[in-house]
């Protein structure tokens, strides 16, 4: 119907479209894997694919070669069989002549022609299968040259390819291009910056327990900030006591003097020295009364 009215179907129009994209897929497809292909290939074993193909055809070429000598022999056999038989005949023939017997002779001459027609034939044979046979040795020779001289080269490439491959991974690996010296290098990043979180996660926890933000998970309860201050209470308490004894063990009267630091063993003398000094009598001065 959309044909006779000179009118573009829009089944037509879908179907052309979907054709496209269809061509589109296609075409996406087959760039696709012949990337994947061409990245997948290894020149090295393509080439020893092929070294195999042409050794495959040089042992076909050869084998070509002893089937037609295995011909050519067979035949050279042949004709020396039908060879013996003609002498016989020929023997036969000349006996019967002796014999008196002309129509045994000629019995034994015919069947020699007949023999004879067969050697030529298979004469004719022979010297096309020796001439098969040389065109089949100098094909393999050829074909054995070819395959050699592709092995060297084959060797060299793959030498060279070989070369150039580690030397691009050599070059890859120092500049820091390669997949694995890039992760060994992030794997490190990260240590680090891990390292650095932790350390900076550390410092703050100590600084906060310090300062009693936070309270330490093993002391003993929630009263350890009393306890820490009636342990500075009693430790002020202490040094106060101290201070007051040291100045009762002074002689009254005595002016204060500056106490300097004792050295080190002095301090248990000190305080037996005081004591012995403390019960003696001032010295008489010159004109008092004796009492």
């Amino acid at each position: 119907m959309c044909r006779s009215m000179s009118v573009r179907c829009p089944l037509d129009t879908k179907g052309s479209a979907v054709a496209g994209l269809a061509k589109r897929l296609s075409l996406i497809f087959k760039a696709k894997a012949s990337k994947a292909i061409d990245r997948a290939e290894d020149p090295r074993e393509t080439l020893d694919y092929s070294y195999e193909k042409q050794l495959e055809l040089l042992q076909k070429v050869r084998r070509g070669v002893a089937d037609v000598a295995t011909s050519r022999k067979r035949l050279e056999l042949q004709m020396t069989g039908l060879q013996q038989q003609s002498d016989k005949l020929q023997n036969q023939a000349q006996k019967a002549i002796g014999a008196g017997r002309e129509d045994l002779a000629r019995e034994a001459l015919t069947r020699r022609s007949g023999l004879q027609a067969q050697m030529g034939d298979l004469q004719a044979q022979h010297a096309q299968l020796d001439q098969e046979e040389q065109k089949l040795i100098t094909a393999s020779q050829r074909l054995s040259s070819k395959v050699e001289s592709f092995r060297t080269r084959k060797e060299t490439i793959k030498a060279t390819y070989t070369a150039a491959e580690a030397q691009t991974k050599i070059g890859e690996a120092f500049s820091g291009i390669s997949e694995e010296m890039s992760d060994v290098g992030l794997a490190m990043q990260r240590a680090e910056d891990k390292t650095a979180t932790l350390q900076a996660r550390s410092g703050a926890i100590d600084e906060l327990l310090a300062s009693g933000a936070l309270e330490d998970a093993s002391s003993s309860g929630r009263g350890d900030d009393i306890q820490r201050e009636l342990d500075a209470l009693g430790s002020s308490s202490d040094v106060e006591l101290e201070l007051a004894k040291l100045k009762g063990e002074l002689p009254a009267g005595a002016p204060a003097k500056q106490i300097e630091a004792p050295p080190a063993g002095a301090e248990a003398a000190q305080p037996q020295q005081s004591t012995q000094q403390s019960p003696q009598q001032p010295t008489q001065q010159p004109g008092e009364a004796q009492p």
